[in-house]
């Protein structure tokens, strides 16, 4: 199977790190214009010079706060002229606690970021999927949909909600040609990743190595993701090959999810 995507043009929020990172990396070795969405102006610009070109592809950043609603629809404005053909909604998770020590405003900002800025991109980029009569829309989200994960209450409530949001969007534009899919990756070698071992260790009286071969030991396969496990589900859901699969939860944890 060789997946090739000249012609498309994807639009990669959270690219500047992590998962999202590596979906822009192999979206353009798939032959993908990229447009890199995130905040850190620095690293966008360093991912855009660094992404394949074979010449015929055209590279981009563009810079926005997920924080912040305006911020990304003034972004946004800047590609109006530009079809995009695939989305993928990605963003950092909120800090990790239990829920019942969450605030209430920790609730809104996870909200704003995880499932309001995805919804104001998609709404964005759907006319011209639907123009196109091609569209292919991945959110990056969380094993949590499936199973509560310990410690993370407030990223547990939002990630389901946005899980919601997904199915019930692909029901109204499947007949376009439009796909939405939602990827669960499991514990995946990212920063965030890394900040969550970080309390584990705290909590636990030990080391951060000693907390990541642990939740290790609890995965099946034995290891933790890497982030191009993640990305390679991407490109296949973001290809023609995956045009009759819609409206699912794909996990990817390494048999983590006691969960059907």
């Amino acid at each position: 199977m060789n997946i090739r995507l000249d012609g498309k043009t994807a639009l990669v929020c959270g690219s500047s790190q992590g998962i999202g990172l590596s979906i822009a990396m192999m979206l353009a070795e798939s032959g993908a214009n990229i447009i890199a969405f995130a905040r850190n102006n620095h690293s966008l610009e360093s991912l855009v010079a660094s992404l394949p070109n074979n010449g015929n592809q055209f590279h981009r950043a563009l810079i926005a706060d997920f924080s912040s609603l305006d911020e990304v629809k003034k972004a946004l404005k800047t590609i109006e002229d530009i079809t995009v053909h695939i989305l993928i909604n990605n963003t950092g998770g909120p800090p990790p606690g239990n829920i019942s020590n969450a605030h209430s405003q920790e609730f809104y900002d996870a909200f704003t970021r995880l499932l309001v800025c995805s919804h104001e991109i998609t709404m964005h980029v759907l006319p011209g999927m639907k123009k196109e009569g091609w569209g292919r829309i991945i959110n990056i989200i969380s094993t949590s949909v499936r199973q509560p994960l310990d410690g993370l209450g407030v990223s547990n409530t939002i990630r389901g909600a946005t899980a919601s949001w997904a199915k019930t969007l692909s029901n109204e534009v499947a007949a376009y040609g439009i796909t939405v899919n939602s990827i669960l990756p499991g514990a995946t070698k990212t920063g965030r990743l890394t900040g969550i071992l970080q309390k584990k260790a705290a909590d636990n009286n030990i080391s951060v190595e000693e907390a990541s071969v642990l939740m290790a030991q609890e995965i099946p396969m034995k290891r933790l993701a890497e982030p191009k496990d993640i990305a390679a589900s991407a490109v296949f859901l973001s290809s023609d090959f995956a045009s009759y699969i819609t409206g699912i939860t794909l996990l990817i944890d390494g048999g983590r999810t006691k969960a059907l």
